[in-house]
């Protein structure tokens, strides 16, 4: 087939046509839910974050509690990253996914009623228990989000087409956990201005987690349940020019048999990424959680919120380059991994170096950038890489892979990212804070160097090649080796 030939001419069986027609027609559909449903899923993990003072002030909790439930959340959603992942793979992901909306509007439901509680005849111990108990399960909840919602996505965005432009769909995709962080910073701030009662901020996320979890259930999880023939729209019936399989195995598993963890540790790269990952995870924590403290040391707190987000905004369209330069440059995605992580070892430094010298344009020119930077390979990991992963041929023929290792990669970040925040505190207070900024520089540079095997059988040719060029759909992946 010409690298000019439409897609639709390499299909000589009209039904061919008909079910690539079914496919993207629905794949806006599968796109809209699942992106919604992570939004959703932030948007009530966010809310939650902005009415903290309201807690310690009128909900008489401590700011000891308050980390208490953090890092209760993070524990839990690290081994229910694992977990979802993998009931996504065994059981009906639609179904997976609904539960855990359900989970995260019933959370949030305890949570005011244990607000509304009367303390004076209830022991202040055991509300404050209900609320530690409660953001455990919470943790579980929004673990399915993103393992469960990356693997619907793939399975549905499975043509030709879709696997050849990946990186730029699942860059767009990810999207949704930004615009669910800014939306509930907004709806927080409406709610409060309007002088209603700030347990409103609770309410409302509680209540559209549940509508959407409603919403989730009428999703079809996969093309074969509407008798769409996947096989037909990656493996074109004409075998003279049509272009290589994305995968091939002389002795596939069964289709539907979701593989075990082993098995998905054992595709290449897997771990590789999932340690990387922890690394790059640990950066966006430390960036996130952290710079409203250090901004302090310059604005004050309202100043310092709202130039902090100037880098949650840079973080939106980071998925979006990473996910297009790495279709672009044939599915190289770990090398533009890479570059980008490269590039914010010089933010960071000129950050340790000359924190209390730059100007304010400077600073904020540069948290957009770092908000991309590191934003870019965070968001394209969990997403179109976890994707290109289940993809290899040691499990072809698998359609229930991609749940595991997204919860695998997922997961493994956010336990390695949780250990190392724990070293945030004691640099910063014995050392300042140009000690975080190269211990930042430290976790680029050995995250990076993690991928460095993968790096260079991309950089080498020995995989991740793509071919073909165009949005037209006749670009196909080829593994040359593996």
């Amino acid at each position: 087939m010409s690298e000019k030939t439409p897609l639709n001419t390499a299909y000589k069986d009209p039904s061919a046509l008909v079910d690539l027609a079914r496919l993207k027609n629905y794949q806006k559909y599968v796109f809209f839910v699942t992106f919604g449903s992570y939004f959703m899923s932030h948007f009530a993990r966010k809310c939650y974050s902005t009415v903290k003072k309201q807690l310690v002030d009128e909900g008489g909790y401590s700011s000891l509690t308050l980390s208490e439930m953090d890092t209760t959340f993070m524990a839990t959603y690290a081994i229910g990253s694992f977990v979802s992942g993998r009931l996504g793979d065994i059981y009906r992901p639609t179904t997976v996914l609904a539960i855990g909306l359900y989970g995260s509007g019933i959370c949030l439901g305890f949570m005011v009623a244990n607000l509304l509680m009367d303390y004076e005849h209830m022991s202040k111990l055991l509300g404050d228990s209900i609320m530690l108990g409660t953001y455990f399960l919470f943790g579980f909840a929004q673990s399915t989000g993103g393992p469960v919602g990356t693997a619907i996505m793939g399975n549905w965005f499975c043509d030709s087409a879709s696997v050849s432009n990946r990186g730029t769909i699942f860059g767009l995709w990810t999207c949704h956990q930004y615009l669910g962080d800014i939306c509930a910073a907004v709806c927080t701030a409406l709610i409060l201005h309007l002088e209603f009662n700030w347990l409103w901020a609770l309410v409302l996320p509680a209540v559209c987690s549940v509508a959407w979890g409603g919403l989730c259930m009428t999703l079809t999880p996969d093309p074969d349940e509407m008798g769409i023939r996947v096989d037909a729209l990656t493996k074109p019936k004409d075998p003279s020019s049509a272009p290589l399989p994305l995968i091939s195995s002389t002795s596939p598993p069964a289709p539907h048999a979701a593989i075990s963890f082993f098995d998905a540790l054992m595709i290449p790269n897997v771990l590789a990424y999932a340690v990387a990952f922890g690394f790059f995870k640990l950066i966006n924590y430390v960036l996130f959680f952290w710079l409203p403290f250090f901004l302090n040391t310059h604005f004050d707190s309202v100043t310092a919120n709202l130039i902090a987000a100037l880098y949650s905004l840079g973080m939106m369209p980071g998925g979006i380059i990473v996910g297009k330069a790495s279709d672009i440059f044939g599915g190289r995605r770990a090398t533009v991994i890479a570059v980008f992580m490269l590039f914010l070892v010089p933010c960071l430094l000129v950050f340790a170096t000359s924190q209390d010298d730059l100007p304010p344009l400077v600073l904020f020119s540069m948290l957009c950038l770092m908000g991309i930077l590191v934003g870019g390979p965070n968001n394209i990991i969990t997403s179109a890489v976890a994707a290109d992963l289940a993809d290899h041929p040691s499990i072809a023929g698998s359609k229930k892979a991609l749940g595991t290792v997204t919860g695998i990669i997922n997961g493994s970040g956010s336990i390695t990212a949780s250990i190392g925040l724990l070293a945030v505190g004691p640099l910063q207070r014995s050392y300042g804070w140009g000690s975080v900024w190269y211990f930042l520089v430290g976790c680029t540079v050995v995250g990076t160097a993690l991928m460095g095997p993968k790096i260079w059988r991309e950089i080498s040719g020995e995989e991740g090649i793509k071919k073909g060029k165009g949005r037209t759909g006749q670009k196909t992946y080829q593994t040359i080796k593996t």
